[in-house]
């Protein structure tokens, strides 16, 4: 992508973290509702065109879009969906390419909540390498002539039960709904997706009272020491935390005086 929709797709990607960065929103579910979005835009060209025409206004589409998805579609996927079609777009096939990434992605979020990414990392490169090794099974996953329905059963043979579902659900789907790739290049761009975001960290900071910039600029910092690479820290205000502050990153909660133990930790990690 280039030109504006490079721009609208950087914005679309800080729009789904802060959707899966949200605890309370369901990762799997948004994934499956991009999903059936991408699908009705590989379908439906006259819509997918009128969702990117520059000679309607952003708030014009949007409406269109809420109307036509709704009432089909929870509130996250739609809130991601309006903020795209607001959106300007160098091409109208560009809409459907960022809104399939943003589906993969959320699933690659949903991994990750669990703690389970780098697994779901480790299984496309082991299945992209037995692809490559088994002609039999690549033409079985890539024939025309075959049901989708047949091929996604292989997938679910294959992974289900062996893989983490979230592999399982990202390669069957990959398998179902190509979009002109080969199966190799869709397994590669899935595990360039998996890396970029397993080098993304995420504290969710609850703290008695809000912090102010000082205080977020310091604990980022002292994070980032500690964890060794940068932190993007979700905030949340609840009186009853215990400790005055709680910072969760991953399956970690660290509860208490954490600036003082972050601190401490810093300095003895510079020496």
């Amino acid at each position: 992508m280039n030109g504006a929709s490079r721009e609208a797709l950087a914005s679309a990607r800080e729009q789904l973290d802060a959707q899966t960065d949200n605890a309370s929103v369901d990762a799997a579910k948004l994934a499956e509702e991009l999903a059936a979005v991408t699908a009705l835009l590989d379908r439906e060209v006259s819509l997918r065109r009128v969702l990117t025409d520059p000679a309607q206004s952003g708030e014009a589409r949007a409406e269109l879009a809420d109307r036509l998805l709704g009432t089909k579609i929870g509130g996250p996927a739609a809130a991601l969906v309006s903020g795209m079609v607001r959106s300007r777009w160098s091409r109208s096939r560009d809409l459907a390419d960022a809104m399939e990434e943003l589906s993969y992605s959320a699933d690659l979020a949903a991994a990750q909540r669990s703690g389970r990414l780098d697994d779901v990392e480790d299984e496309l490169f082991r299945f992209g390498r037995i692809l490559t090794s088994n002609g039999d099974l690549r033409r079985a996953l890539t024939d025309r002539n075959a049901s989708v329905a047949a091929k996604t059963e292989l997938v679910t043979t294959l992974l289900g039960g062996r893989a983490n579902p979230v592999t399982a659900r990202i390669v069957g789907r990959l398998v179902a709904q190509p979009r002109g790739r080969s199966l190799e290049a869709g397994l590669d761009a899935l595990s360039k997706l998996a890396a970029h975001r397993r080098d993304r960290m995420v504290a969710v900071v609850t703290t008695a009272v809000p912090m102010d910039e000082a205080q977020r600029t310091r604990l980022a910092a002292a994070l980032a020491n500690v964890y060794g690479r940068q932190i993007h820290l979700n905030l949340d205000v609840d009186p009853e935390v215990l400790g005055g502050v709680q910072v969760r990153i991953g399956d970690e909660v660290i509860n208490g005086s954490i600036a003082d133990r972050l601190d401490e930790a810093a300095r003895r990690m510079a020496g």
